[in-house]
């Protein structure tokens, strides 16, 4: 039993060093953003973290991912390294894609993420795809879809609902619903006050969680996971959370007020999870040295990325083409 304990403390401690690291990688971002070493925009994750991480933690390696373009954080928890990820963001040869997707369309597929999408619920049915192609081809894995609670009012994710239960594919479909669509509250724009109500008209099953909340976000994908894995088809989850800001590094849709701008830390899932662990019985001093090393990951990897090379211009029209 005691052997059990320690090693449950142990996972635990790499759930939080991992959390840790999103949230490093995430602010360091912000901080690129400013001083105009990424191009475009980019979309964080702060205070979401335990959502992607609690439901990585449930699968299998080999299972496939997909998300929107908030998706750093998705890559970071599905086992990127934060160095190529960084140096993707900064558009650098070394990136996940040498540099041709930056912020919005990071890709991984060694790792299983197969990519973020910067159009509103595009991944979707790619997703279900995916999903399909898994069932066929009886590889036992499960793919796993992030979105919005904005792409849930989008035409196809109700598509995706109805193939996807019909056909019974083993597809998770997990909405990251933080009450706003950049600028419209859900209350002004779904009749329902959860998402996951949508998925009975299509005869899946669904359940709402809280999104802040790692372990069960664990246990919600788990279960859905294993139901996949026996061929009862695919499961939505809704994973309720607050984000530090409405939408993306421009600052677009912004909090109304101060107090609705800081209502994410009364929930914030970092020194929620840090308060856990030292209930199973970590220290000060295991919990300080995980922070410790998180930190460094993520400076390593912004330097990392500093000092690549961006592409160069005789590379313009590579991977324009599949070669035959």
């Amino acid at each position: 039993m005691t052997e059990t304990i320690e090693q449950s403390l142990q996972q635990s401690l790499t759930y939080y060093h991992r959390m840790v690291m999103i949230r490093n990688f995430e602010q360091r971002a912000l901080e690129l953003f400013g001083q105009g070493l990424i191009t475009g925009s980019t979309h964080l994750c702060i205070a979401q973290e335990a959502t992607p991480l609690g439901v990585c933690a449930a699968l299998r390696p080999d299972d496939l991912v997909l998300a929107t373009y908030r998706g750093h954080g998705i890559a970071l928890a599905k086992g990127s390294d934060p160095k190529h990820v960084m140096a993707e963001l900064l558009t650098r040869t070394t990136g996940c894609c040498q540099g041709r997707g930056g912020s919005m369309h990071i890709c991984d597929v060694k790792n299983g993420f197969l990519g973020t999408n910067a159009i509103v619920a595009a991944h979707i049915p790619i997703a279900g795809g995916v999903a399909l192609s898994a069932k066929l081809r009886k590889t036992g894995q499960v793919v796993v879809c992030f979105f919005g609670d904005g792409a849930s009012c989008e035409g196809e994710f109700y598509e995706t609902l109805n193939m996807a239960s019909l056909w019974k594919i083993p597809l998770i479909f997990v909405c990251e619903n933080n009450g706003y669509a950049i600028s419209v509250p859900t209350k002004l724009s779904q009749s329902t006050p959860d998402v996951a109500d949508r998925a009975r008209g299509f005869g899946l099953p669904s359940v709402t969680v809280d999104g802040n909340d790692l372990s069960a976000v664990r246990e919600a994908t788990a279960e859905a996971a294993q139901r996949a894995r026996d061929g009862g088809g695919p499961t939505l989850i809704e994973a309720k959370t607050i984000r530090w800001e409405r939408h993306s590094a421009f600052a677009a849709g912004k909090y109304d007020s101060p107090e609705e701008a800081q209502r994410w830390k009364t929930v914030d899932p970092l020194p929620r999870y840090r308060k856990e662990l030292l209930s199973m019985g970590a220290t000060e001093e295991m919990l300080g040295a995980q922070e410790e090393d998180a930190r460094q990951v993520i400076d390593e990897a912004v330097e990392f990325a500093k000092n690549s090379p961006m592409p160069g211009l005789e590379t313009l029209y590579e991977g324009t083409y599949a070669r035959s």
